[in-house]
C-alpha cells in the first residue's frame, strides 16, 4: 500500500502556505529549511504547533511546507491554517476540536489600501488653515 500523503493550503494576509503531511516522527520543514531556523521567534513557532498540540498529533506526522508572500507573522498564520486543514483531511473526527479553537477559519483581515489624496489608508495630509 502506498504511503498516505495529505495536501492542504492555508492562507493569511498575503501569505499562502502549501502543506504536505505524511505519517512520521514530527519533522517540520519550511521552504526546505528546518522549522526552528525558518521561524526564529518562539511566538511564531508556538502558533504553528498549536493545531498539532490541541489535537494530540504532535510528533505523529512529518510536515513539509512551501510558503510564499507576506511577512513572517502572516506566513506563520498561513502555515497554521494549512496544518489544521491537513489534519481534518487526515482525520475528520478532529474537525470539531479545530473548529472550536478557530483554526479552520481563514482570517479575513487584510491591509487596507492607500487612498488617493491621502498619506495612507486612513491618515490624511496635515491641514493648515493659515
Amino acid at each position: 500500500m502506498a504511503e498516505q500523503l495529505i495536501h492542504a493550503t492555508g492562507k493569511r494576509k498575503t501569505a499562502v502556505a502549501r502543506v504536505w503531511m505524511r505519517p512520521g516522527t514530527g519533522i517540520i520543514t519550511i521552504n526546505k529549511r528546518p522549522f526552528e531556523e525558518y521561524l526564529p521567534r518562539e511566538a511564531e513557532r508556538a502558533m504553528v504547533m498549536e493545531p498539532l498540540e490541541i489535537t494530540g498529533m504532535a510528533g505523529k506526522y512529518d510536515i513539509r511546507v512551501n510558503v510564499r508572500g507576506g511577512g513572517i507573522s502572516g506566513q506563520a498564520g498561513a502555515i497554521r491554517h494549512g496544518i489544521s486543514r491537513a489534519l481534518v483531511d487526515a482525520n475528520p473526527e478532529l474537525r470539531d476540536v479545530l473548529k472550536k479553537g478557530g483554526f479552520l477559519t481563514r482570517d479575513p483581515r487584510m491591509k487596507e489600501r492607500k487612498k488617493y489624496g491621502q498619506r495612507g489608508a486612513r491618515a490624511r495630509f496635515q491641514y493648515s488653515k493659515r
